[in-house]
């Protein structure tokens, strides 16, 4: 395998290739693996709503079983609820008088807050998996209660208990004299009267009956009663569970697990995985799954937050799994998290930002590489089409659906008041074909659909508009701007027009026919289009909205005194003076480039890896018109480096390089040391 072919493949890929490895080099997983597959595993406690931090495991938990699929592996992903674990906090949605009782009782015994579902655990594990087939999630559920009640655990609790002084040895070991478990039995009863399992202390084992002496008491834990009694009870079949970080590693012989990772938090160092790795190892002998080694936990995934407040649920929880498909499609949600590694931070924001702008054109451009319909070199195909085949929903079409931007979705959203009229400008705009299946056409009604609901709900100001009917009073145009409209509406009536050669056709009237700039001419056409100064792509909408733009555009007026170039307003003008003081807030290094990329689907941004001394900083700078990616590579530049981090082209730049740019556009010069000097060195 070549370098080049190890650099593009997809990390479910890399993943499913590691766990292969190391199951053929292990008789011991060889066997294991004969007998139940590639078992990728993940589990989740229904406490309440469910975080769509979540989501990130389960979505990564199922491209790896499928890579292996892939690979012709028999795998399956399997899910469980911890439906057996305690509440021991009840969320704010809900009453907290009617569920104080049951504070202590597993969520399987527990009523469901609404009817239709077995228990409390499996309505809201339900109301994330009923959306599976949405995220093209292929799992097998079950229930860590069911699991425990059918005995599946029973061997591995015996050997627990049967080796608790190791049990207290690895607890003292990690945390110290007095933590929990390093002097007491590793085990919770399920009070037989009062149904409890966290009021419970397992005081003796007698391994030769297999039976455990407990006592449900007061003072086992704050949050919860217990009854006063007491006995011997057996283990087994769901009489009580193991605590969880021992479960956690008990699960994985039982289960012959040989993948599962999870959120970084419990990868810390003496955090639950390290338990588990511990117990494994030492007691069940068993090899912890992927991406643990024996005693080395390896690397969790990282966290899937979603910024803005409006973004949380009722309690300031964040947004759950079942909520986020409110927000963007599960399509869409799948191909975020399959894109990106497992190891890299995800900050999704939909609401009153372009991120799900970003995220459709994103998907979009992968589809048209993976279909061939648009050019990249043969290592960008590689990686675009594996994440497409990996984040598609449901059977890969033989052709490519029809492609709506979302953007101008949002745009013919705010047009047309039915689907049927939409439909019927798309055709007429050629974005869509005349004939089409009833699947494409529902692909892009749900599209226009979501568009709308973005438009009307999340999306920034200024991707709002009206359009205007007649011409809007107190507009003020000068001449030039008035004849570029009338021309346009004269040229729109000539020929059919596309949107490239009449975005081209914009800038011949005003460079070569009048002599404006073209900045004035798009504010005019925004003006009198729209009542306001900025507005989405102008080719394409005017294309959309051809006769009412005509009429308006000929209807323009203009005032004889206008001078040609708007004058801005004075104090815009005046030069802003600063105080040393604010100077001196400003710092600046020499920097030295030492990685150029250029972002996907923008024409001009490169991302920019930088050495400034005391750490590497990323970049992102519209310089792709100016500099080739080999004359930026290794060059020295002049950094601002505190500077708020900001995001542009969906990339996080956290700095600003210094360049000298001409009035026109036309030219652009990175600012660089006259002399060569230390990467680092303060600019003053």
């Amino acid at each position: 395998m070549s370098k080049n072919e190890i650099n593009v493949k997809h990390w479910a890929d890399q993943i499913a290739d590691e766990a292969i490895e190391r199951v053929e080099s292990s008789e011991f997983l060889k066997r294991i693996v004969k007998e139940n597959g590639y078992f990728v595993y993940d589990e989740k406690t229904p406490s309440g709503i469910i975080h769509i931090g979540s989501g990130r495991g389960w979505i990564i938990h199922d491209a790896i079983a499928k890579a292996l699929r892939a690979r012709g592996k028999k795998s399956r992903f399997v899910l469980s609820s911890d439906d057996h674990d305690p509440m021991d906090k009840i969320p704010g949605y809900l009453d907290k008088k009617k569920y104080e009782k049951y504070m202590g009782v597993p969520f399987m015994d527990i009523p469901s807050p609404v009817t239709g579902y077995k228990s409390y655990g499996d309505y809201y594990f339900k109301q994330c998996t009923e959306l599976f087939p949405q995220f093209g999630i292929d799992a097998e559920l079950e229930s860590t209660g069911e699991e425990y009640d059918k005995g599946v655990f029973n061997k591995a609790i015996k050997r627990i208990l049967d080796n608790t002084d190791k049990v207290n040895k690895i607890y003292l070991d990690l945390y110290g004299e007095g933590a929990t478990f390093t002097n007491r039995l590793p085990f919770n009863v399920r009070c037989p009267k009062c149904g409890k399992i966290a009021t419970t202390a397992a005081l003796e084992w007698d391994s030769k009956k297999e039976l455990v002496y407990f006592e449900c008491r007061d003072n086992v834990v704050k949050w919860a009663k217990g009854c006063g009694n007491r006995g011997w009870i057996s283990p087994y079949n769901r009489n009580g569970k193991l605590p969880w970080k021992i479960e956690w590693a008990a699960k994985w012989p039982s289960k012959g697990v040989v993948v599962e990772t999870a959120g970084k938090d419990h990868f810390t160092k003496g955090g639950s995985r390290t338990v588990a790795c511990r117990i494994s190892v030492d007691i069940l002998e068993y090899p912890p799954p992927y991406p643990s080694s024996g005693y080395r936990t390896g690397q969790g995934y990282e966290f899937f937050t979603v910024g803005g407040k409006k973004m949380s649920t009722s309690k300031g929880m964040g947004m759950g799994f079942a909520e986020s498909v409110k927000y963007a499609p599960a399509q869409m949600l799948r191909f975020l998290l399959i894109k990106s590694r497992p190891n890299s931070v995800i900050d999704f924001q939909p609401y009153e930002s372009n991120d799900l702008i970003l995220l459709y054109e994103r998907y979009d451009y992968a589809e048209r590489v993976y279909f061939g319909k648009e050019k990249a070199d043969e290592k960008e195909k590689m990686k675009q089409k594996r994440i497409y085949e990996l984040s598609h929903v449901g059977k890969i079409p033989k052709k490519m659906p029809p492609q709506v931007p979302f953007t101008h979705a949002a745009v013919i959203a705010q047009i047309f008041k039915t689907d049927k009229e939409i439909i019927q400008n798309l055709k007429s705009t050629e974005h869509l074909p005349e004939k089409m299946s009833k699947p494409e056409l529902d692909y892009v009604i749900e599209r226009i659909d979501f568009a709308r609901k973005w438009v009307d709900e999340f999306s920034p100001e200024n991707y709002k508009f009206q359009l205007q009917d007649k011409l809007p009073e107190g507009i003020n145009l000068s001449k030039d701007q008035a004849e570029a409209l009338h021309l346009v509406a004269k040229r729109l009536k000539e020929k059919k027009w596309n949107e490239k050669d009449l975005f081209n056709e914009f800038y011949k009237i005003c460079k070569e026919e009048l002599s404006i700039n073209p900045k004035e001419f798009f504010k005019a056409a925004y003006l009198v289009l729209l009542n306001k100064e900025r507005g989405p792509k102008l080719a394409p909408f005017i294309l959309t909205i051809k006769d009412k733009a005509i009429k308006l555009f000929e209807s323009v007026g203009y005032n004889e005194e206008s001078k040609r170039e708007i004058v801005t307003d004075k104090k815009q003008e005046e030069m802003e003076m600063v105080s040393f003081d604010e100077w001196k807030r400003l710092k600046m290094k020499v920097g030295k480039i030492i990685n150029v990329e250029k972002i996907p689907r923008s024409d001009k941004l490169y991302k920019l890896q930088v050495d400034i001394g005391d750490k590497k900083i990323q970049l992102v700078s519209s310089l792709v018109p100016y500099y080739k990616e080999k004359d930026l590579l290794n060059k020295k530049i002049i950094v601002l480096v505190n500077l708020k981090p900001s995001k542009f082209g969906g990339e996080t730049s956290e700095g600003m390089l210094l360049c000298a740019e001409s009035d026109d556009g036309k030219t652009c010069v990175l600012l660089a040391p006259e002399k060569d000097v230390e990467v680092g060195t303060q600019i003053t």
